[in-house]
């Protein structure tokens, strides 16, 4: 493998076991009996390069905090459900855009290099993938460094709204408080008051994060094109999800209902631990990286 040993960032990965030999043996065993992997990503692949999640046990959002993300109707409807998202998110962006790809991308960027991954699926939104230098990838739930508009549709990237965001407000500060996993912050109500929206440069309507709030759905066509992917694959492997959203569950039942073999691999309990052919519960950067 070309992967780098960097030195994974662990406040976010729940505690484990190193991998049991064992368990490296079955996986490898797997791995080697696929020809075409699909591969399912979730947050817990990004956890190891410093970006929390929302479900891990005693580290993630939901154990840490009351807070919830924002929702898909409440976003597009209220204009103050928008400020507070963009201000955070203002104050977030340079630290959430700057985590890198760990050994786990890597070595899935690797595989596919040499024909063992036909098709990667991630339900994250950080870009990690992307950075890692996969090409055969559906990025299921968006991504956040890109930016549309809700009334005509033009795109730009996240990086240059920005530029935007920071002349429309020259003397705004605020000291975040706490890190959320889609790359916003923690602010007060105080804080976000006297924020100045951007709005589309082309109409001047809604901008919106290219991706899918909680309450959204993943649009038809994105779901036919990895139910096609799917179809083709021989086997599938889960690196990092419990799989508690719908919109990813749904590829694993299909692949049930091929009879494909189905590994995962998770820190934790997952919707799919009953009817998996092998659970494992280890760093994804830790047990993947010994697979050949």
């Amino acid at each position: 493998h070309s992967v780098s040993r960097t030195s994974p960032n662990l406040a976010f990965v729940p505690a484990c076991h190193p991998p049991d030999p064992m368990e490296v043996e079955e996986l490898q065993r797997f791995v080697s009996n696929s020809k075409k992997l699909f591969v399912m990503t979730g947050a817990g692949i990004s956890t190891e390069s410093g970006i929390p999640d929302y479900r891990s046990e005693g580290v993630g959002l939901y154990a840490r905090t009351d807070r919830r993300p924002v929702q898909h109707a409440e976003f597009v409807h209220s204009a103050s459900a928008r400020q507070r998202y963009w201000a955070r998110n203002f104050v977030g962006w340079p630290h959430f855009s700057s985590h890198q790809p760990n050994t786990a991308h890597l070595v899935l960027r690797d595989w596919e290099k040499v024909g063992k991954l036909h098709w990667l699926v991630t339900q994250n939104v950080d870009a990690l993938h992307t950075k890692a230098g996969s090409q055969r990838m559906t990025e299921l739930h968006g991504c956040t460094h890109r930016v549309f508009c809700l009334d005509c549709g033009d795109q730009i990237l996240r990086s240059e709204l920005q530029e935007h965001f920071e002349a429309l407000n020259p003397t705004w500060k605020a000291e975040a408080f706490g890190v959320a996993p889609d790359g916003d912050v923690f602010l007060t109500d105080e804080q976000v008051r006297n924020f100045q929206v951007a709005a589309c440069r082309k109409c001047g309507g809604i901008l919106k994060p290219d991706v899918t709030f909680f309450g959204d759905t993943v649009s038809r066509e994105k779901v036919d094109f990895v139910h096609q992917r799917l179809a083709e694959s021989d086997s599938m492997l889960v690196a990092g999800s419990s799989m508690q959203v719908y919109s990813g569950y749904r590829f694993a039942l299909a692949a049930r209902e091929k009879k494909l073999p189905i590994a995962v691999l998770n820190i934790g309990p997952t919707r799919l631990d009953h009817f998996a052919s092998l659970k494992l519960n280890s760093r994804c950067g830790e047990l993947l990286p010994l697979i050949v």
